[in-house]
């Protein structure tokens, strides 16, 4: 049938446009008239002269025309409409296609008068009959129509008039007066016509057997020749009367409605019809939909069960719910004879909507583990639902670019016109979250918002789809460690789970600032972390095994970096021999470190103490106490054989008031006593003085400027150039790297400043002279002790200085900022 289709439905025509054809697209409705002009179609002239236009995802667009419309074409018995259709894919109607369409219909013959309930206007055509003079007019109240003839006879119009009846007064309107109101007026050669409106000012709301009738009473007068006539125009159409009880429709319209009926003092019905989208059905037919039709004495009644046969479902939103309601077109055709009209004919369209009643909407997602893809069905919907966008991790995304996203959208459309959308999401996509479950289990969960929107009342809807799938590919993290001679070492291989996971030794997270306070290295490259600690370290534990060894462990522990939920415990432990505490120099100082031992968590290490209680330890941390002193000190032993020395010591912790120590740590330094050396001797000459021969090799230094006189924190290269006042301390360090040789010493020579980064510019200001301050300084560079720490194995190898902060000048003029 192509884009349109046409219909004869008695004295209406009915064109339907195709929802399939003209799916997608904007359009504009116009009718023609008999020169060809268009005449677009919008509300207030649809009522006017007599067309309808309903919308349905179902059906299409449907057109209705009355018989009698304002452009219609006559000839006899065959009225003839014609309409054009623009289409565009834009809404501005840039490259429009046009269509036309033009349907006739027979019809006749017509009862004296009839009467259309329309969706949007009430109509009434009457029968001219005989003229007749004014006098011999037989009226059902004579005295008001005595009133109104002077009124109506001195108007020169050639054409006529219209009189309302209103309760307070009686209004007369001329044609033109009565159209600019709204109102549609025509004549033709056999009937005069009144087309009104239900939004008319004059229309009233009269009840009658409990059912509301919108209802206008009025009188239309016009010249023929040279006698006025006049016709009865009363309207009356039921506005509600419908009951929704136990699934069931019940429609009830009153007979003989009195607007309707003035006048008229004998009834007989000749004919109650009805039916379903203007088609007439037959008592067989109403059985086989189980439809009722009562006529009564008072009353004609329709009883259609919700959900039966000739309606449909269409979606509705209710405070953003979504739900829906069953509409039904029904009309009804009552024919009655009476002693004043003889045959009228009353036909009443009704479209009748169920009230709103919510619906569920069913989420499934069928995951392809294959192609690692969830498969979310949302849905049934009905046809008039349309997915317009989605929200995507708080960002909206209309459809058709989700797929930019990594989403897949597919509609499947069933028989009945239900559709369904398939979505498809991969489970690496970004929007995916993924949680670990435990054991090797993964929780994917998509949170995506869907909007909808239905057609063609453009109201909206979201679905919020919350999808969880369990799948057993989790990756857990693995790690291996191992020590070399002064570091415990762990590296852990990442899995596909702990992105977020963080590292922490028990409480404590570990971070890179952390851990360069403390002196480790914490290294991540996306696929390994790497951890590094010093043997002597706060976060080390150690156990004695015997004399000779000591174990070392280092625990460190990824939790969650939301929850803090402990996910994965790792250590490494080495063992060390204890010779790793102690240095016995050459010059006769000795080293020692005492560390606490597993089992002794209550030892205050700052307590420690060697021999000679006096003897305290140089540096104390939580775990460790360090003591530096000379064998010929704090009580140390000596014994002596044929080659070597011993000096014995021991590091003690005594409880308060107690004598018997309760932590006890002996150690030993052994040197030789024979020794071989080669020396010159003259007896005629003096002892050449002390002398040092130079030597060649590779010396690897550093020069650090650190924050604070602690220098437990240098400056990143990240932060430079640092910005400092005048006269602000700057705190430099210079470390030999390499070699690590305990009998070397670092001696600074000469140090000097320049104002560019090249060391030979000029100006230059000596900050050190052969090894000393500077003499000519306003402020002198003051030298810092470096002592034992677990950053600094040799403090002979380190040397620190504070230098004030200065400006070049030269006279009384600044050289360079």
């Amino acid at each position: 049938t192509g884009p349109m289709s046409s219909e004869c439905l008695g004295n209406l025509l009915r064109i339907t446009l195709s929802a399939e054809y003209f799916e997608d697209k904007y359009l504009s409705l116009s009718v023609v008239d008999q020169a060809g002009t268009a005449w677009e179609l919008e509300e207030a002239m649809a009522a006017q002269c007599g067309y309808a236009v309903t919308y349905s995802t179902w059906s299409g667009i449907e057109f209705r025309a009355s018989a009698l419309s304002c452009h219609s074409h006559i000839e006899k018995d065959v009225f003839t409409v014609t309409i054009q259709i623009k289409a565009s894919h834009t809404p501005d109607m840039k490259n429009a296609t046009i269509h036309l369409k033009s349907a006739s219909c027979h019809y006749g013959p017509w009862s004296p008068r009839e009467l259309i309930c329309e969706s949007d206007y009430m109509e009434v055509s009457v029968r001219k009959e005989v003229p007749q003079t004014i006098k011999d007019f037989v009226q059902d109240e004579p005295e008001e129509w005595t009133l109104l003839f002077p009124e109506a006879k001195a108007e020169e119009a050639s054409i006529w008039q219209i009189v309302f009846h209103l309760p307070e007064e009686k209004r007369a309107l001329l044609v033109s007066n009565a159209w600019s109101a709204g109102y549609g007026l025509n004549a033709t050669d056999s009937r005069v016509l009144l087309r009104v409106p239900y939004t008319a000012a004059q229309v009233q709301l009269v009840e009658d057997q409990g059912i509301t009738f919108s209802v206008l009473r009025s009188s239309t007068f016009y010249k023929y020749q040279w006698v006025i006539l006049m016709v009865d125009t009363a309207l009356a159409c039921p506005v509600d009367g419908v009951d929704y009880t136990n699934k069931t429709i019940t429609w009830t319209v009153p007979k003989y409605i009195p607007p309707l009926s003035a006048g008229i003092t004998s009834f007989k019905d000749v004919l109650v019809e009805a039916g379903v989208d203007l088609h007439k059905l037959s008592a067989k037919e109403m059985a086989s939909r189980k439809y009722v039709l009562l006529n009564e004495l008072n009353a004609i009644t329709m009883k259609i069960p919700i959900g039966a046969e000739g309606g449909y479902y269409k979606t509705s939103v209710s405070n953003g719910q979504l739900g829906a309601k069953y509409t039904i077109n029904v009309f009804l055709e009552h024919q009655w004879e009476d002693n004043k009209w003889r045959l009228t004919k009353h036909t009443i369209i009704k479209e009748i909507e169920t009230p709103f009643e919510q619906a569920e909407v069913a989420i499934t997602n069928n995951l392809n583990l294959s192609a690692r893809l969830m498969n979310i069905t949302v849905g049934t919907f009905l046809p008039d639902v349309e997915l317009v966008n989605l929200t995507i991790e708080g960002v909206a995304v209309a459809a058709p670019e989700a797929v930019q996203h990594g989403y897949l959208i597919h509609r499947t459309r069933y028989a009945n016109g239900s559709k369904v959308y398939v979505i498809q999401v991969p489970l690496d996509a970004p929007s995916v979250k993924k949680e670990y479950m435990g054991e090797d289990m993964r929780a994917y969960t998509l949170n995506v918002t869907l909007t909808f929107i239905t057609h063609p009342s453009s109201e909206t809807f979201v679905i919020p789809v919350i999808v969880l799938s369990a799948v057993k590919d989790a990756v857990l993290p693995s790690a291996r460690g191992f020590c070399d001679g002064r570091n415990l070492h762990l590296i852990i291989t990442h899995g596909n789970v702990d992105q977020n996971w963080l590292p922490f030794i028990s409480d404590w997270h570990l971070t890179q600032e952390a851990a360069q306070k403390y002196n480790y290295i914490l290294r991540d490259n996306g696929t390994h972390l790497a951890i590094s600690v010093p043997f002597l370290s706060s976060h080390v534990i150690y156990e004695g095994l015997h004399t000779s060894a000591i174990k070392a462990s280092f625990y460190l522990t990824l939790k969650d970096g939301i929850t803090l939920a402990q996910r994965r415990d790792f250590s490494v432990s080495c063992i060390f021999s204890t010779s790793e505490l102690i240095q016995c120099l050459p010059n006769g100082t000795v080293i020692i470190t005492a560390v606490k031992l597993v089992g002794g968590e209550d030892l205050d290490t700052a307590l420690l103490v060697l021999r000679d209680r006096q003897c305290k330890p140089s540096l104390v941390t939580e775990k460790t106490a360090t003591f530096k002193f000379s064998v010929n000190t704090c009580g140390t032993s000596r014994k002596f054989n044929s080659t070597t020395t011993t000096y014995e010591n021991e590091v003690l912790y005594f409880r308060p008031g107690n004598d018997i120590p309760i932590y006890q740590l002996k150690f030993l330094c052994l040197y030789a006593v024979k020794q071989t050396a080669d020396i010159q001797y003259e007896s005629k000459k003096k002892n050449p003085p002390p002398s040092i021969k130079p030597g060649f090799g590779c010396l690897a230094l550093s020069l650090k400027l650190f924050k604070e006189k602690s220098y437990s924190e240098p400056y990143q290269e990240s932060e430079y150039p640092v910005v400092k006042y005048l006269t602000e301390a700057l705190y430099f360090e210079v470390e030999l790297l390499q070699p690590k040789d305990a009998r070397l010493d670092l001696n600074l020579d000469d140090c000097w400043a320049t104002n560019s980064q090249s060391q030979d510019s000029l100006p230059q200001w000596h900050i050190l002279i052969h090894g000393c301050e500077n003499s000519k300084d306003s402020y002198r560079t003051v030298f810092h002790k470096v002592s034992y720490s677990p950053r600094v194995t040799f403090p002979q190898h380190l040397k620190r200085f504070e230098v004030r902060m200065f400006k070049f000048v030269q006279g009384t003029s600044l050289l360079q900022e």
